[in-house]
């Protein structure tokens, strides 16, 4: 990657359900701008964004009268196509990351591969099936859009906790320190990290 190269992407996506407009910035400083409409998602992507080290704007209008389900899965696949369109060709990356973060009683644990290769492994259970308003289920949506757009290989694995908003709370930093590790360029890296020769 040169040094001129700008990891960033503009997704904008409209269906009968929802309204989406997303930037996103790979190289960022942690500014995040959420108005989704979904006040707990808000403050997830907030999180992510700050200790992804990325910069994150999103402007949703969805069908929350209804519930949150469109809004929240309709946002994990802008937010996965964002981040594929802005890694390119995906060279010099270190491809892998792997964060443990914990948050007071709870540790979660998220593993990425930017292998191409959508896959979710998602390993939680929460005392509680809402925070707030918010269906604990719906973290799970995101997920799995996310990394289904995004064609990456992710890992979330809740090793333990108490309380469910600190449970996701941890997810979502984790989910940022990872995936800040697995696009970090190294310079050691020539190409793409692959023996195949393409990611």
């Amino acid at each position: 990657m040169s040094e001129t190269t700008k990891r960033t992407a503009e997704i904008a996506r409209t269906t009968n359900e929802t309204d989406i407009a997303l930037t996103f910035s790979v190289d960022g400083q942690g500014a995040s701008i959420q108005d989704s409409g979904v006040p707990f998602l808000d403050h997830m992507l907030d999180l992510f964004t700050k200790h992804g080290h990325f910069d994150l704007t999103v402007k949703a209008k969805g069908d929350i009268e209804i519930d949150y389900h469109h809004t929240v899965e309709d946002i994990g696949i802008c937010l996965g196509q964002a981040l594929r369109e802005a890694l390119g060709d995906k060279k010099g990356i270190k491809r892998y990351g792997n964060a443990f973060v914990p948050m007071d009683d709870a540790l979660a644990q998220v593993v990425i591969d930017i292998s191409n290769r959508p896959h979710l492994e998602y390993r939680a259970v929460y005392p509680s099936p809402v925070v707030g308003q918010f269906p604990t289920e719906l973290v799970h949506e995101f997920l799995w859009k996310f990394a289904l757009e995004a064609r990456i290989n992710l890992h979330v694995i809740l090793h333990y906790g108490h309380n469910t908003h600190h449970m996701i709370e941890a997810i979502f930093k984790a989910l940022g320190r990872a995936l800040d590790e697995a696009t970090t360029v190294d310079p050691r890296v020539k190409g793409v990290p692959s023996t195949k020769g393409v990611l």
